[in-house]
């Protein structure tokens, strides 16, 4: 891959860990996802800054018994899935930190 793919989590998003798996909730359709071990990585990863082939190779490699080749080949693919259902923003440009939420803005919490 010639140009670099940057992924930043979407601000539009609520997660939380809930013991070995990550529940994100889109508001895109108010849905709820668990991530799999590989997509975990990536979001707790995803910070705007840092190329997806650096995270392939320091997390995902790392993490798992795969080729580099294979990795970044499912590492993309991922990556862009989860951008279609709105998790992951993605971009060839690093992508810049999103304003924190103005203080006083009312915060809505849902318990499943």
């Amino acid at each position: 891959m010639n140009n670099k793919m940057y992924i930043a989590r979407s601000p539009r998003i609520a997660a939380r860990m809930l013991g070995e798996e990550m529940l994100v909730m889109s508001g895109q359709g108010s849905t709820l996802f668990t991530l799999n071990p590989t997509a975990t990585i990536l979001w707790q990863a995803a910070d705007g800054a840092t190329p997806l082939d650096e995270i392939v190779d320091r997390r995902i490699c790392s993490a798992f018994e795969v080729q580099p080749e294979e990795a970044q080949r499912d590492a993309e693919a991922l990556a862009q899935d989860l951008a279609r259902h709105g998790i992951l923003l993605v971009s060839e440009q690093p992508i810049p930190a999103q304003p924190p939420a103005k203080p006083g803005a009312p915060v809505q919490e849902r318990r499943l």
